[in-house]
């Protein structure tokens, strides 16, 4: 096979990847807890009573800076949400930079100040890295890997039917930020990406319900929402179905997906979390998503059902019913 640019986008594309080459080539996938296997945001390893959670994560965005963030903030958020939605406080993360020959130096100062004023909005510090520049002009990629502590371990496999699902806010705004960008398309408001740290609203729900209380979570990036609802229904093997009209979507990316030609369901989002809850504690978790400034616009949009395991279902405006289809890929390339 040839590995093309869909296999690194997300959807079933890069899951085909993931199962066939990835998985099979490695025969060591877990520490005694969540391991590569079961494709999660994350690993979790056993310490005692509590458990540490480690995650990785390289990030080859187009362009490095973009309306509402750059690749350095992108970078530190990424790998922060990945622990966050495996309910782990950030402790630590590494950096590790590839630099293109020739690449900026001011260009440089400027993503390495975006990456610390976003890990102090954690708080989280940048403990250790590496640096390596190759005669390549590739521009820059960094990688990033983080750890955290969790009492519970949250995975994306845990929705069960009569739960209810949340989103913490607006759907769609990085990915269409950025094709809009990529395409010159201007509005009157500009679009901006969604790209920000989310484990304030993560910890918030927590306080308000219990860890235990919150079954499952995902932050919906590569693939965006569609792609995130469906991984969680097939691997709990349950139903999900969402009412259309509920789901956040700013004027501005639903009028720019409409001119593009693109679903803002599947593309991606940086800065928000999926959320499954039991129902008796879905109202106290949305209104303590929306008690801060990263979740004042979240939202309830459907609920876990015993049918259609494995798939998820989208009520439209107008009654009807139609399956959400995980996309192929995200249709914007090189969007983290």
């Amino acid at each position: 096979m040839k590995i093309k640019l869909e296999h690194g986008a997300g959807g079933e594309i890069m899951e085909e990847l993931l199962r066939d080459v990835i998985l099979k080539s490695l025969s060591l996938k877990s520490a005694g807890g969540i391991g590569l296997d079961q494709l999660d945001d994350g690993a979790t390893i056993p310490l005692g009573d509590r458990h540490l959670v480690f995650t990785i994560d390289g990030h080859t965005v187009k362009p490095l800076f973009f309306p509402g963030g750059d690749i350095g903030r992108l970078s530190v958020s990424g790998t922060v949400n990945d622990l966050a939605v495996m309910g782990a406080r950030p402790l630590a993360l590494a950096n590790s930079m590839i630099i293109g020959e020739g690449f900026d130096g001011e260009d440089l100062k400027r993503i390495l100040n975006s990456m610390d004023e976003t890990a102090k909005e954690v708080p989280v510090p940048i403990v250790t890295g590496d640096t390596k520049v190759v005669e390549d002009e590739i521009g820059i990629f960094v990688i990033t890997a983080g750890i955290g502590i969790a009492e519970r371990p949250i995975s994306d496999a845990g929705a069960k039917v009569g739960d209810v699902v949340l989103v913490s806010g607006t759907v769609g705004d990085h990915g269409i930020a950025l094709m809009s960008h990529r395409e010159g398309i201007a509005f009157e408001t500009e679009l901006k990406s969604d790209v920000a740290p989310i484990w304030e609203v993560v910890e918030a729900v927590a306080k308000a319900i219990g860890w235990e209380n919150i079954h499952a979570m995902k932050d919906p990036t590569r693939g965006g929402l569609s792609n995130a609802l469906n991984e969680m229904a097939k691997k709990a093997s349950v139903g999900i179905l969402i009412r259309e009209t509920d789901v956040p979507v700013r004027p501005e990316v639903r009028a720019a997906s409409d001119m593009l030609g693109i679903n803002p369901f599947d593309v991606a989002n940086e800065g928000k979390v999926v959320m499954v809850v039991p129902r008796e504690h879905a109202e106290d978790a949305l209104e303590a998503m929306r008690g801060t400034e990263k979740g004042k616009n979240a939202a309830i949009i459907g609920e876990v059902i015993d049918r259609y395991r494995g798939k998820v279902l989208v009520e439209t405006g107008i009654g009807g019913k139609r399956f959400l289809e995980p996309p192929a890929g995200d249709p914007v390339p090189r969007v983290c």
